[in-house]
């Protein structure tokens, strides 16, 4: 196996709407801020690999036009994937693996403001039994939580402490959308919104892009001081259907933990891609975390959920902090798919 690993990491500050720019522009500052993070002239990236959503954009091959943020010309090698942007990572440190690309740059975006997404989100169900129903991702999530709440794997007091510990995090995030002192006896007074979920459980609507630069080996040393190698990645799918799995657990992490090495040993933070406040605890129970474990400390999804992107930041943020000395051994997660259906898990380590 060839070592690969993130070498630097630009995201946008996100914000509830970001109307006067278009994809393009909020692009372009994030290529030349994740090049010059690191040096890196724009030749030296093998590959380009990108994550985004139609739906979201509302044109069909919307990445085509997302290319002109790094320049497709003089022709690149150049790729594109319907996830979240951890995704789009894997798929190129695949090919680093394969011996293919020293370094490549992976960008994702995505726009929430324009549309209704919880309509637009429903679209991604089974068009022939669920999609008639108009079940978005917000219902689903409150049924996940009331299993949860009903067999006794969480309560709403635990919702509430995720809720407010993640908003102090985002307070000292300065690309965070949300953040603050909330006390969490407050947010259980707050109405519910979708029982037995309140807004404070979900996440924020948000416009919001990233872009991560990741290399191999030699080339990975010589353009950081202390690069985040990636140890260990996998990622797993469960079956589409709600009924035909136990909601309370995550499976797909679990064994995506397994494979890439989460017990293998201490783990100093955690970047949990974690939407809703109970799915924290689920995928935190999945990874095995131990008591003192630095959980979200950007503040997470909780905080800015930029679709297609959220994922991808978690891997940027556990990075920054190895880079920066904040830890020797981190663990970044990502979803994607109603309640926890398809889960990434990647396993930093810096040296």
């Amino acid at each position: 196996m060839r070592d690969v690993a993130v070498v630097s990491f630009a995201q946008t500050h996100h914000a509830r709407e970001v109307s006067d720019i278009n994809e393009v522009e909020m692009l372009m500052p994030l290529m030349g801020e994740a090049l010059a993070g690191s040096g890196i002239p724009k030749d030296r990236i093998d590959f380009v690999c990108s994550a985004s959503s139609d739906y979201l954009a509302g044109q069909p091959f919307s990445f085509v036009m997302s290319l002109d943020a790094f320049g497709p010309w003089p022709p690149i090698s150049e790729s594109h994937v319907d996830m979240d942007g951890a995704w789009a990572l894997y798929e190129a440190w695949v090919k680093m693996q394969m011996g293919k690309t020293d370094v490549a740059l992976i960008y994702a975006y995505g726009k929430s403001s324009p549309g209704d997404i919880r309509r637009v989100l429903s679209r991604q169900m089974d068009p022939y039994t669920v999609g008639p129903l108009w079940l978005d991702p917000v219902s689903m999530a409150a049924l996940q939580a009331r299993v949860g709440l009903e067999a006794g794997t969480f309560t709403v007091e635990q919702m509430a402490e995720v809720v407010a510990r993640n908003r102090r995090a985002g307070a000292t995030n300065p690309y965070a959308q949300l953040g603050g002192e909330v006390d969490p006896a407050a947010l259980l007074a707050e109405p519910e919104f979708v029982a037995p979920l309140r807004k404070h459980d979900c996440p924020p609507i948000t416009d919001g892009a990233a872009v991560v630069v990741i290399a191999a080996g030699d080339a990975a040393r010589e353009l950081s001081d202390r690069p985040a190698w990636i140890r260990g990645i996998d990622h797993r799918i469960e079956a589409h259907a709600l009924g035909l799995r136990d909601l309370t657990r995550s499976v797909s992490t679990e064994q995506a933990a397994a494979r890439a090495g989460v017990a293998d040993g201490p783990v100093d933070l955690a970047e949990l891609h974690a939407p809703f406040s109970h799915q924290e605890l689920i995928i935190g129970d999945a990874l095995g975390l131990a008591d003192g474990v630095d959980v979200n400390p950007s503040g997470g999804p909780l905080c800015a959920n930029p679709i297609m992107t959220a994922g991808l930041i978690r891997i940027g943020e556990a990075a920054t902090r190895i880079s920066r000395g904040g830890g020797d051994r981190a663990v970044a997660h990502a979803t994607s798919g109603p309640c926890l259906q398809q889960n990434l898990v990647c396993v930093l380590e810096g040296e």
